[in-house]
């Protein structure tokens, strides 16, 4: 049985189980209506019930429930629920981090203050999939705020998408994103040209890289060793690639298969050929 804690507003409240004695965020249409606290709770079959007695990378639900306008917390849940007529699997329990980081970003639209999301053009190449489901929220705050949210913006939301579609960490997704670009802007500078992110070359490349970390990670390793052929016939990729490789392993914090630099540095010799042939 669950009994009202507080009243957040008409589509959510915080109730606690009397058996487990525990706290939930409880959100569904009117749930909240016209309730007080230590009435009882009727569950319907619509209603999303969230733990907040856990608390992860992802953020202290309680905390974060106490802080921020229950808005953003319907905000984020309706980007979830419309995640899931895309994805097999949706995590809601990013609902708080999301909730978190659209107030702050509201906040941020509302003061007129300008961010850029450097990396956005390889998040919506990495993570298309969740860049266009994270498009849901433009509406969303158009009604409910009346604020018009930046594409940079929802580049961001789009990270926590992928964390609550994949078993990724949205550090590890900031981690895929930032390699390609370290990458990118290395060959840009060598080449003193711009890459095209609509070559096939750049989304063959992105996609190794995005392997890689999860190799990386998890401690994977590779059977074809391809260093030395590659070190003779590609130096300059080769250095580029042993310089991101480890980057990304001591951001990451586990030490990389040097068999990794070989492979890279083929994908980074791709990319430079197209560019110079341009």
């Amino acid at each position: 049985m669950y009994k009202i804690k507080k009243v957040l507003n008409h589509n959510s409240v915080i109730a606690v189980d009397t058996d487990a004695l525990v706290e939930y965020l409880i959100m569904g249409k009117g749930v909240g209506f016209g309730m007080k606290p230590t009435q009882e709770l009727v569950i319907t079959p619509d209603s999303k019930i969230f733990s907040l007695a856990e608390s992860s990378e992802r953020g202290n639900a309680k905390e974060i429930v106490k802080h921020v306008d229950p808005v953003f917390l319907e905000i984020a849940e309706a980007v979830l629920q419309h995640a899931e007529t895309i994805f097999d699997v949706v995590d809601h329990n990013i609902v708080f981090p999301m909730a978190d980081h659209l107030e702050y970003a509201a906040k941020r639209i509302a003061d007129r203050e300008q961010i850029s999301n450097p990396l956005l053009n390889d998040i919506k190449i990495l993570f298309h999939a969740e860049y266009k489901t994270a498009e849901i929220v433009r509406p969303l705050l158009k009604e409910k705020l009346n604020l018009d949210i930046s594409d940079d913006e929802i580049g961001y939301v789009a990270l926590h998408i992928h964390s609550a579609t994949s078993s990724d960490k949205i550090s590890q997704s900031i981690e895929t994103a930032q390699a390609v670009r370290n990458c990118i802007s290395k060959i840009e500078e060598i080449t003193q040209k711009t890459i095209s992110v609509d070559s096939l070359s750049y989304n063959r490349m992105m996609n190794h890289i995005r392997y890689m970390v999860a190799r990386i990670q998890k401690s994977e390793p590779l059977k074809l060793d391809m260093n030395d052929y590659v070190l003779n016939a590609f130096p300059q990729s080769f250095e580029i690639a042993k310089s991101i490789c480890e980057e990304l392993s001591n951001s990451i914090g586990s030490p990389f298969d040097q068999l990794e630099i070989g492979y890279l540095a083929m994908h980074i010799e791709r990319v430079k050929a197209d560019v110079m042939d341009v």
